[in-house]
């Protein structure tokens, strides 16, 4: 069961509830991600549009997106809404929840290859994870790409990270982003070691983040084709404007004739 750090959620929050009862009243739901602790949703706040009976919106073992609309953390009480959930809070939450359960799958599969409880991974790995990277599939992505380097940095003692590293590049595949581009270089004066001096200009002024490739092909002068592969657009598209600026810089400088444009469905 994926689990929070609270024992009780707080006033506004999302959470992910499932249907344990259903009354003429309102209806009972134990919350997964807090042991199971029980809630309580009122018939006004079941739905926005009008229903014969509470049962034609919830069910019996029906998950759902919840906000909480009243809290008592001494006695444990809860309230929740869900027709004060939008469609955008909805989704936002779910994805959320997925991800959370994907890296409790990871910390479980470590804490069995240390012969180690849950309990233990979430404290030793866990916890360290989400206060440093504000988010525990985040810190497992950032294994994922850069290895025991990203759990070391959030506190992992050093056989955790090992163990945890291993089991997020097996499990995690980042998707990624590819940019690719036609560049047209002439040098007729400076020949040669002015083309050269264009194309690697760009290695001593950008650069390039982790995670991120940089690859260039000759198609046959003076054509060339250069792909970028990043994690997100933003990068990406930050990355190309960057090389193929440093690149043109340096064919003018050098009296050689560029243009480039970028190739669709790339």
């Amino acid at each position: 069961m994926v689990r929070k750090r609270e024992s009780v959620p707080s006033l506004n929050d999302l959470v992910i509830g499932t249907v344990a009862e259903i009354h003429d009243h309102g209806a009972f739901v134990t919350l997964d991600e807090y042991g199971g602790l029980r809630a309580y949703v009122p018939l006004g706040e079941v739905s926005h549009t009008w229903f014969r009976s509470i049962r034609e919106v919830l069910r019996v073992g029906q998950k759902a997106v919840f906000k909480v609309i009243r809290v008592d953390p001494a006695r444990r009480l809860v309230d929740l809404s869900l027709r004060r959930v939008s469609d955008a809070e909805r989704r936002e939450k779910l994805i959320e929840w997925k991800r959370a359960q994907r890296a409790e799958k990871i910390l479980e599969l470590a804490a069995q290859k240390l012969r180690k409880t849950l309990d233990e991974a979430y404290e030793k790995v866990g916890w360290r994870l989400e206060d440093h990277y504000g988010e525990i599939f985040k810190g497992l992505e950032e294994a994922s790409l850069r290895g025991e380097e990203a759990l070391l940095e959030a506190g992992v003692d050093e056989r955790w990270a090992k163990a945890v590293a291993e089991i997020a590049r097996q499990n995690i595949k980042l998707p990624r982003v590819k940019m690719s581009y036609l560049i047209t270089l002439q040098c007729v004066d400076g020949g040669l070691p002015a083309l050269k001096k264009a194309l690697t200009a760009w290695e001593e002024a950008v650069e390039v983040p982790q995670g991120v490739t940089v690859r260039f092909y000759t198609l046959g002068a003076p054509r060339y084709k250069l792909d970028i592969e990043a994690l997100n657009y933003r990068d990406s598209e930050r990355l190309s404007r960057e090389i193929l600026k440093s690149i043109e810089s340096a064919a003018r400088g050098s009296g050689c004739t560029f243009a480039y444009q970028k190739l669709k469905g790339e």
